[in-house]
């Protein structure tokens, strides 16, 4: 059957076609090419790399239809929930590839004119690669400090899209000092985001920033950023950290569980009932722990006592506050005494199986690594010349340090959460990650979407093992191998803000140690 096309009809679906992929062009302002904003930005990055530099340059588009049409085409992408130890936020997919008139318009000025304007004010050859994404951040959202370090960034950027925003409303960039270690200190800067402002910093070894809680409930921090990449700048040997101290038991006997403990958790069939659960899954909660009386009195007292608590950082690994020892009322270093001693240990060990105690008898596993750990030493032995003509003096010499490396040890804070704390996972951490025993016992009145619940994860994956919530007098017991790392979630403005709580903050209190056989 012939075709009734209209002659013309073909040219027409044509035009629609290109008319639909045509790329919007995004017209760079003028002020990008001011001899006076090149001598700026030049200028910001000829400091030495002792402190964090940054430049911005407002009105970045020159059309403000434009920059409607903008927001408007990348509110309308599929975001995606990002959380983790670092941030809280919703992500577009990359935005290389994006068809969309005005998104593929502002990508090709990016990476095309202003990448080849930028580079010859910095004297840099950055290269064509494109690293582009959105980023929407709502109430409570954040990313927490860290420094961009991947390999080939070399410039960071950020365009803000957003409505009419103050310092109030949070989300600002707040860039950080550095100390002589090239870690995070203090915030030295906050940039409060600015519609069509567009914010350039170097990736650097001092390159640490954060974007800050978002505190408003009903705007969206619209933004645009990435990178350019280049040749990196040269590093200096990550700093590292000193180990925590670990101590043996304390020397106290069962009178201190009688006084402390629920009567329930020193029966002796009940603590087999608890190490079958534990074994079966390396972890358990056991709610109204302590004695009520106990747990009350201990409670009132770090609500009202004058201890001295020092804030931990840096803010690139975490930020929350420790209690000095020294400092603590009575019945709370009781509790810390309780938690150290020798009795306890023993108690942890009925719990789980683990050889936290002499006393404790060794099951068919551990005798066979400690056979395998014989085994070893004695071929390295041989391999060393040393199997033969050793006496029984160096062999008595020989246990006498094995027993000494063996003996079960601890160390331990008393820690307080409050808006703004967190930990953070990194590479020092995971280096240094072993078999270990982590028990945390809170005194608060806690709700999960406060934030500050222990998170545990596999090394190197996303995988989520499995979240510990702060509850009331329930101890909590995890076990953990060499692959598995933790971290405590954000404590976000929920926690100040909650209509249930007549004061107009909150904080988290826990005894936190971990227990090495």
């Amino acid at each position: 059957m012939a075709s009734k096309r209209r002659p013309d009809e073909s040219r027409v679906t044509e035009k629609k076609r290109k008319k639909k992929n045509c790329v919007e062009t995004a017209e760079l302002t003028s002020v990008v090419e001011d001899e006076q904003l090149k001598r700026a930005v030049r200028e910001a990055w000829t400091h030495t790399h002792t402190h964090t530099h940054s430049h911005t340059d407002p009105n970045f588009l020159g059309s403000e239809t434009f920059v409607e049409n903008l927001q408007r085409e990348l509110l309308g992408l599929n975001f995606h929930e990002k959380s983790n130890d670092l941030y809280k936020f919703k992500q577009s997919d990359d935005l290389k590839k994006r068809t969309e008139q005005h998104i593929a318009g502002l990508r090709a000025a990016l990476f095309g004119r202003f990448r080849s304007w930028l580079g010859g004010v910095l004297g840099v050859e950055l290269e064509p690669t494109v690293d582009i994404s959105c980023a929407r951040y709502e109430y409570t959202d954040v990313l927490l400090c860290h420094d961009d370090e991947l390999e080939g960034r070399r410039v960071a950027f950020i365009l803000y899209l957003v409505p009419p925003w103050q310092s109030s409303d949070g989300g600002t960039l707040d860039l950080y000092t550095t100390d002589s270690n090239f870690q995070p200190q203090s915030i030295v800067k906050s940039l409060v985001p600015s519609l069509n402002t567009l914010v350039l910093f170097e990736v650097s070894p001092v390159s640490f920033h954060q974007v800050s809680e978002v505190l408003t409930e009903d705007k969206c921090r619209l933004s645009l950023s990435g990178w350019f990449h280049g040749p990196s700048l040269e590093r200096p040997p990550r700093h590292t950290e000193a180990p925590v101290q670990r101590s043996p038991h304390l020397p106290r006997d069962e009178t201190l569980l009688l006084e402390w403990v629920n009567p329930v958790y020193l029966d002796i069939s009940y603590q087999e009932q608890i190490q079958e659960e534990f074994e079966d899954s390396s972890e358990i909660q056991l709610k109204d722990f302590l004695k009520e009386e106990k747990f009350r009195e201990v409670s009132e007292a770090l609500r009202l006592a004058q201890i001295q608590w020092t804030k931990r950082g840096p803010p690139n690994k975490r930020c929350y506050e420790v209690a000095s020892l020294d400092t603590l009322p009575q019945c709370v270093s009781a509790c810390w005494e309780l938690l150290r001693s020798e009795a306890f240990f023993l108690l942890l060990s009925n719990f789980t199986g683990l050889r936290l105690h002499y006393l404790c008898p060794a099951d068919e596993d551990d005798e066979e690594k400690d056979e395998e750990k014989e085994e070893k030493k004695e071929q390295e032995d041989v391999v060393d010349g040393e199997a033969t003509g050793s006496s029984t003096e160096s062999q008595s010499v020989n246990t006498s340090r094995e027993k000494e490396l063996s003996t079960p040890v601890c160390c331990g804070e008393l820690r307080r959460w409050s808006h703004g704390c967190y930990t953070l996972l990194h590479d020092g951490e995971a280096a240094r990650a072993e078999y270990a025993l982590d028990l945390v016992l809170p005194f608060c009145n806690w709700q999960s979407d406060f934030g500050g619940f222990t998170c545990y994860v596999a090394n190197e994956e996303d995988e989520e093992l499995l979240t510990v919530y702060p509850e009331d007098n329930s101890l909590a017991l995890v076990y953990r191998d060499k692959e598995t790392l933790k971290f405590v979630k954000h404590v976000n403005h929920k926690s100040s803000s909650d209509s249930t709580n007549n004061s107009t903050s909150r904080a988290l209190y826990d005894f936190s140690f971990v227990y090495y056989e």
